[in-house]
């Protein structure tokens, strides 16, 4: 099939504030879950605007063909590239055939991707170890209250972003088949996974194991994981506040974990803080902001 013949897909209409088309056709004898379904093509057209357009879906029929429109913004599509949250989106990005493009967006995306190079390496270590962080601290709180399916399905989730983490190290971009890489890359994690998984021990003991070598071995890659959050906060003299820090550019992809992280790297003596400023909403607190010794 041309892609590039099929008039539906080559319309750059700035009306719309498209930016490019990316298609992805899919063999008809392939699974692809249920946001591909039976479609033939998926088609992801991204809009160059500062609004999130939270992956508009619309389904069509060309002739004989069936396929699958998504839109997304360009902040999204970047977004998507940090995170890892939308497999189906990341796929097409880096597997499909970029249609048209008003501007080099979609090719330079593209292009970060495939060269992983450091800024990106840096943004993914953050927010896989924020999210490392989240599901190991809610694993413990489960542990001691007696919940050990939900902490075992929180420490699972932890063992990933370990993973994530083992493979950016690397130099690999985590998009899939995580453990597959990680089998022959790290075999002191395989084993730790297949401890937790398949052990004949209680669940309640395989938790606790992999919540021990948690503790251990990823808590002490804290200060390399969080350089991105470090050096923002040694890039001014004057200590930052909560406030500041989750709007900033940079962290806006772990806003809602920078808490967490803060905390932890306060109690690791890593981040300083100072509680000396007058509380924004008024009466007699003061306000904590925090800094890093340069």
């Amino acid at each position: 099939m041309e892609l590039k013949n099929l008039a539906f897909l080559s319309e750059q209409s700035e009306e719309t504030g498209a930016v490019g088309a990316i298609a992805y056709s899919h063999p008809g004898d392939r699974f692809h879950g249920s946001l591909i379904q039976d479609f033939e093509l998926l088609v992801l057209v991204v809009h160059n605007t500062d609004q999130w357009i939270s992956s508009q879906v619309g389904h069509y029929k060309y002739g004989d063909l069936r396929y699958q429109i998504i839109y997304v913004s360009r902040n999204e599509l970047q977004h998507n590239v940090i995170t890892g949250d939308n497999n189906n989106i990341l796929q097409c990005l880096i597997e499909g055939e970029i249609i048209w493009e008003a501007d080099s967006t979609l090719s330079n995306l593209r292009e970060e991707l495939t060269v992983f190079g450091s800024d990106l390496r840096e943004q993914k270590l953050l927010h896989e170890f924020a999210s490392f962080l989240r599901m190991y601290v809610e694993a413990k709180r489960y542990i001691q209250e007696g919940h050990v399916v939900d902490a075992y399905y929180n420490v699972l989730e932890a063992l990933g972003n370990w993973a994530r983490i083992v493979l950016i190290e690397r130099g690999i971009y985590p998009d899939h088949a995580v453990w597959t890489h990680v089998q022959s890359l790290d075999r002191a994690l395989w084993k730790l996974y297949q401890e937790l998984t398949v052990s004949s021990e209680t669940l309640e003991q395989r938790v606790e194991l992999v919540l021990l070598a948690c503790e251990f071995s990823v808590m002490s890659k804290m200060n390399d994981c969080s350089g991105l959050l470090l050096r923002v906060l040694g890039s001014r003299r004057e200590p930052w506040s909560m406030e500041e820090l989750v709007h900033h550019s940079q962290l806006r992809f772990v806003r809602e974990d920078l808490p967490l992280i803060l905390r932890k790297l306060v109690f690791r003596s890593i981040v300083k803080e100072s509680a000396g400023w007058p509380s924004f909403i008024g009466g007699d607190g003061r306000e904590i902001r925090y800094w890093i010794e340069t």
